[in-house]
């Protein structure tokens, strides 16, 4: 049997085609639609009146498996500040003020919670003998603002403690070269203050939420669907449409997942929270320009270009094992097995012997 005259048994390509849909999709074909299960009980070839219903056209264009969907401008994702100080709140910052490093969030007792610098979040004091990366987080701030004397290392040793009770007095807290838990909030830069959750007044402790805050650049966030979480990769680079028609080039910064627990006649959902950041000096002068708006998102996963391509319901299921065609040539046809490439927009990339642009192959009607 050569390569271009196969036998396809219609009992066992529609047993695998289900199988074939299902595998694909799991790889994340996305607009996979069908594969047809049609009348194969003829081999190789057919005549004009056991042609296909319909013919579709081999074309040759670029293919993009991609999805565009609306999200909102803003400052990325809002975190929450919960208290760690016992005591009464004295100060709180307006919204949409930012903080840099080494200012002050909030106050507590009239004490300042300042803003430091890093990823780890404050979970015990620190005082001299202790050993950890969070100890290197506290002295690499300390040496950003100008504190020195010590070794920006894992260890807290008597120089750390000195610089922190110098660092202690230029805030107007008690020298104690100790910083309690609480007295820090680490941050992955300058924030922006989203909203309040407390009153100056209030009484503040371990787990009460104080504040909101956001980065300071602007970013924007969207949702995707689980199944499309193939096209949200960290680092991938994005076309972000602005209410004006301009488009910036923006950077998938943070990828999540968020699950929405069912409620009343609401069903229970999770999506893939999407938040796009922009570097590109044109873009950032772009979206500055907006405090917030509702933006157009084109997440592009894959692109081949200059490709042969048919609509994905041409595909067959062969007995023999992977996919092909039946290329309709006048009033005739045969099987031809292809190897299929991208999927995208209800098309498929193929390759083959026997197929080229401008060739015709048979769909369902």
């Amino acid at each position: 049997m050569t390569a271009d005259h196969i036998s396809v048994s219609p009992r066992r390509r529609a047993a695998r085609a289900t199988a074939a849909v299902l595998a694909l999709v799991a790889a994340g074909a996305g607009a996979v639609a069908f594969l047809a299960p049609h009348d194969g009980g003829r081999a190789g070839e057919g005549t004009a009146d056991r042609l296909p219903p319909a013919t579709a056209e081999v074309l040759r264009q670029t293919l993009e498996d991609s999805r565009s969907v609306d999200a909102q401008l803003g400052f990325g994702t809002e975190r929450t500040v919960v208290g760690r100080l016992p005591g009464t709140l004295t100060r709180l910052p307006e919204p949409g003020v930012e903080i840099t490093r080494g200012k002050a969030l909030y106050a507590v007792d009239n004490g300042p919670v300042v803003v430091l610098y890093g990823s780890l979040p404050a979970y015990r004091a620190l005082a001299k003998g202790s050993e950890g990366p969070d100890v290197r987080q506290l002295e690499e701030n300390l040496r950003a603002l100008g504190y020195t004397g010590f070794t920006s290392d894992e260890e807290y040793t008597e120089g750390t403690a000195k610089a922190v009770r110098r660092w202690q007095a230029d805030l107007g807290l008690k020298k104690t070269g100790t910083v309690e838990l609480g007295r820090v909030v680490f941050t992955p830069g300058s924030v922006r203050v989203a909203g309040l959750e407390a009153e100056p007044g209030g009484q503040t402790g371990p787990g009460q939420r104080v504040l909101s805050y956001t980065g300071t650049a602007k970013a924007v966030t969207a949702e995707l669907e689980t199944s499309d979480r193939r096209l949200a990769k960290k680092g991938r680079p994005v076309d972000v449409t602005l209410p004006d028609g301009a488009v910036a080039r923006g950077t998938v910064t943070e990828v999540s997942t968020v699950s929405t627990p069912a409620e009343g006649q609401k069903k229970a959902e999770t999506k893939i929270k999407v938040v796009v950041g922009f570097t590109d000096a044109r873009a950032v002068a772009a979206v500055r320009a907006y405090d917030e708006a509702g933006v157009h998102v084109v997440f592009t996963a894959d692109t081949r270009e200059n490709v042969l391509t048919v609509p994905v319901s041409a595909l067959l299921v062969l007995a023999e094992g992977g996919f092909g065609v039946e290329l309709v040539e006048g009033a005739t046809s045969r099987y031809v097995p292809v190897t299929t490439g991208l999927f995208a927009g209800g098309r498929v990339e193929i390759s083959g012997r026997g197929i080229s642009r401008g060739a015709q192959v048979g769909v369902p009607k």
